[in-house]
């Protein structure tokens, strides 16, 4: 029986990041519980609204069983305990589920012993922290709500509700960020030792406060205190070394993981597995085709409650041609790697040259029938898939 990945998009949040160009917003609290309602509406009746939509018929007679749930945003800690269990009850009772892995992604300072005991009673079996730096300076800076005291605070709240799963962000090019405060960093960290770690390297994206700022040539949000690429290079590299050297395996170019851990819901985006979004921009993956829902969380509670009509921002098929692109840029970065016989014969092409020019520039590596990211051209490579998909 095909296995399904869900995901729960809660686009909201206390305050927004400098760097954030997510579509989410700060609103009333009020908004939280007719959000919730529109997402268990969406989920019981997801095939009705997928066949109004026009969304994939192949999939209206598979047979799922849902294995992992992940509820992202945004900072969905931020919800009562009772709304995010309805929104897990009316997962189960949609679909045949067996489910080993569900995430919640937190914040630190929304943490509290009463939500972390809700949470475990509700079946919530993971948090995603994001904690991103431990240096206060720098949490302020990027316009954090948190500091590194609520951090230390949180997590023993959790382990105590049973909670044993816990997964740290951290994000290398954060403004301030030099060598010495990365490297405190990575300290804590490792001292606190979550199961899981993702490090991100700072996009400076125009949709942001930060990016704009610094495409302006202007000094807001510390526009000017921003490491170079060059550094950040330099600390992505010293997290792995780091990482490695405390027992964490890694495992996709920005994720980290203790034996067992390995996050079982994002493997399936790396993979090509389906999954179902659902929420105000949540996107969603059939095998054949790719859905999003339209961004504006108020514009999808009245579609949803009032018309009963999905409001669905994207709808295409993926062509054969996508689904190779796929193929390589998702499994690439993966560290284990892609089986290059399996892709020839699975899409009817031909990849001897491009390996060839990529293997002799130094940035992938054979094995076989199996080919890698090159260990050293981790943090450059965006280089490999340009060429590669070119």
């Amino acid at each position: 029986m095909p296995s399904l990945g869900i995901y729960i998009q809660v686009p909201f949040c206390q305050t927004r990041c400098t760097y954030c160009n997510f579509h989410t917003g700060v609103v009333s609290s009020g908004r939280f519980a007719p959000y919730t309602d529109a997402v268990c509406r969406e989920i019981r009746e997801h095939r009705a609204l997928y066949e109004a939509a026009g969304i994939g018929l192949a999939v209206q007679g598979e047979a799922w069983t849902v294995d992992t749930v992940y509820v992202g945003g945004g900072t969905p800690s931020l919800l009562d305990p009772r709304l995010l269990g309805e929104m897990l009850d009316a997962v189960r009772e949609t679909f045949s589920c067996a489910l080993h892995e569900v995430t919640l992604e937190a914040d630190p300072e929304t943490v509290t012993e009463e939500k972390a005991q809700a949470w475990a009673k509700a079946g919530i079996n993971r948090i995603s922290f994001g904690v991103q730096s431990f240096v206060d300076g720098e949490l302020a800076a990027a316009g954090r709500m948190h500091r590194r005291e609520d951090v230390y605070r949180a997590v023993p709240i959790l382990r105590g509700a049973g909670i044993a799963n816990v997964s740290f962000d951290l994000i290398a090019g954060l403004p301030h960020q030099t060598a010495e405060s990365w490297s405190q960093s990575l300290a804590e960290l490792v001292a606190l030792a979550p199961e899981h770690v993702s490090v991100y390297l700072l996009e400076v994206d125009e949709g942001s406060r930060l990016g704009k700022e610094v495409l302006a040539g202007g000094k807001r949000y510390s526009a000017g205190a921003l490491p170079t690429e060059d550094q950040m290079a330099e600390f992505y590299e010293s997290a792995s070394a780091a990482l490695a050297g405390a027992g964490y395996h890694h495992y996709e170019i920005s994720n980290w993981a203790k034996p067992g851990f390995e996050s079982a819901h994002n493997l399936k985006y790396w993979r090509r597995e389906p999954y179902f979004g659902f929420g105000a921009g949540a996107h969603s993956f059939s095998g054949t085709q790719r859905w999003a829902n339209a961004h504006d969380a108020a514009a999808y509670v009245q579609s949803i409650s009032s018309a009963n009509r999905l409001p669905v921002a994207q709808l295409e098929p993926v062509t054969p041609a996508q689904a190779l692109d796929e193929e390589l840029f998702l499994g690439l970065r993966q560290l284990d790697g892609i089986d290059l016989k399996r892709i020839e014969r699975s899409y009817g092409v031909e990849l001897h040259g491009k390996i060839v020019t990529l293997e002799s520039a130094g940035l992938i590596e054979r094995n076989g029938d199996t080919i890698r990211l090159a260990p050293g051209k981790l943090s450059i490579s965006n280089e490999a898939f340009v060429q590669l998909l070119s």
